[in-house]
């Protein structure tokens, strides 16, 4: 008897197969051995699920606030009994390091579900008053339907929570396509959350990136959500335009830290590394290009690259460990050829190399003297490499922190609260954080700019594309 793990879709409130019957090996990417399989949906599956959540609408639609809180608060109840089981799954899919996730991912996850939870009871429209004689007028805020969204491999679990609990909370209805690579966790989610919610209100079909574009072109969602790389949204938008369906799109990102010359740059470089490095890298947040000025760059270069030396990496069961391994084969192929095509006037401080011959394993890398229209700069590496630019003032650094393409998050590093200020306010970036990179609260939001995409995940902001505005007005005189 195999002990391979088998991952279903979930489909009207119960795990079934693929019509087809084809499956996807999935491989730990700490060892590179395939340990399980995960269907390959095809329109039939995808059909079956947006059917199910069309018919689960027309109920889930009229529940009040308070019923679906209940619902949502016993849903993370019950993702904290089963957190271990919930971990396990997400490790062994993604290499990350166990204590890492059950410190880090976990506890923030729970928190989100229970946020969007509350603050489905909080929202509102403009009050209703008489705009116009002998009416009165008043806003309703309504779920936009059925929602199709597409979550990525770097965070599994966590992108899930960051769909479904505003979707769910505002009264709509989702199919869920996970990453190929990354689909155990959700699937587990769907499965905890069957107890508290009605059949169809959380589907979710695995697959391949034809299986996403079903879900995505189908023309039963009123709304496609995706967070994803800036082609994947394009490809989305393309797709969406055809019905006019709404968009979310949170994409890709180049986020700038600009460390100025009188920051503390002990604790500058131990926090930007732990930003760099953590998850390998592999967040579209991550505190990898960093801008430094003049008189500390090249002494902050080398603490950085301390730093790196000093960075622990290995399997998900080892202690002390920051990152784990990147996601899958292309992903380890794709960031050393970043590295394999530096220019020559690169210099590469630290790492440069993958780690051990198994497993998908990167260094901790720093690479220095890069110029603003090298690759490195300009590209989405998405791993564990920070590179490090010297700008010469203040001028300088917004151009070259602005001067990519994306627009996510970005980090200024100073004891003059005049310059952080100004560094906050022309920065172009939707997330700025001030001697610190990386945090994220429930209560605020998190999105981004340009080739990042448009909308909010998190707070409140984050109901905005899951709910529509109607206006009903009445006569006072019928």
């Amino acid at each position: 008897m195999s002990d391979k793990r088998t991952v279903r879709n979930f489909i009207n409130g119960a795990s079934v197969d693929a019509k087809e019957g084809r499956r996807l090996d999935l491989v730990d990417p700490s060892t590179g051995e395939v340990f399980g399989s995960a269907p390959v949906s095809g329109p039939e599956d995808v059909d079956a699920a947006y059917s199910a959540a069309a018919t689960a609408f027309e109920t889930w639609r009229d529940t009040t606030p308070s019923e679906r809180q209940r619902a949502l608060l016993r849903f993370a109840d019950a993702m904290e009994e089963r957190a271990e089981e919930v971990i396990a799954a997400e490790c062994q899919n993604t290499g990350k390091p166990i204590e890492l996730t059950r410190s880090e991912e976990i506890p923030p996850a729970v928190d989100q579900i229970r946020f969007f939870a509350g603050a489905a009871r909080l929202l509102e429209g403009r009050s209703a008053g008489e705009y116009m004689a002998g009416h009165t007028s008043y806003v309703r805020r309504e779920p936009v339907g059925v929602v199709g969204q597409v979550t990525p491999w770097n965070y599994p679990m966590m992108m899930a929570v960051w769909k479904i609990a505003p979707a769910l909370a505002a009264g709509n209805c989702v199919v869920l396509k996970p990453s190929d690579t990354t689909p155990v966790s959700t699937a587990l989610m769907a499965e905890i959350a069957a107890e508290f919610l009605p059949p169809g209100v959380f589907n979710v079909v695995c697959g391949d990136r034809d299986t996403g574009r079903a879900v995505v072109s189908h023309r039963t969602p009123a709304m496609v959500s995706i967070t994803g790389s800036s082609r994947a949204g394009y490809e989305v938008a393309e797709a969406a335009a055809k019905d006019l369906k709404r968009t979310h799109l949170e994409l890709g990102g180049k986020a700038p830290v600009v460390v100025f010359d009188d920051a503390d740059l002990e604790n500058a470089a131990e926090n930007i590394a732990m930003a760099g490095y953590f998850n390998a890298g592999q967040d579209c947040t991550a505190a990898t290009r960093v801008l430094v000025g003049p008189r500390i760059a090249d002494d902050f270069a080398e603490a950085l690259a301390e730093q790196a030396r000093s960075t622990k990496v290995g399997a998900p069961s080892e202690d002390d460990i920051l990152y784990g391994p990147l996601n899958n084969a292309n992903q380890l192929t794709h960031v050393g050829g970043f590295v394999d095509r530096l220019p020559d006037h690169a210099k590469v401080l630290a790492g440069g190399a993958r780690q051990g011959d198994r497993g998908y394993f990167w260094q901790p890398t720093v690479i220095s003297d890069l110029q603003q229209d090298d690759e490195a700069i300009q590209k989405e590496i998405f791993g564990p490499v920070i590179t490090v630019q010297r700008f010469t003032d203040e001028d300088e650094a917004i151009r070259w922190a602005n001067g990519v393409e994306f627009g996510l998050a970005s980090s200024v590093w100073t004891k003059d609260h005049g310059r952080a200020m100004r560094m906050s306010k022309k920065l172009d970036f939707g997330c700025v954080w001030i001697n610190t990179h990386i945090p994220l609260v429930a209560e605020m939001p998190h999105g981004g700019f340009k080739k990042s995409g448009y909308g909010k995940d998190l707070s409140g902001y984050g109901f905005e594309d899951y709910t529509r505005i109607k206006h009903v007005m009445t006569s006072l005189d019928a």
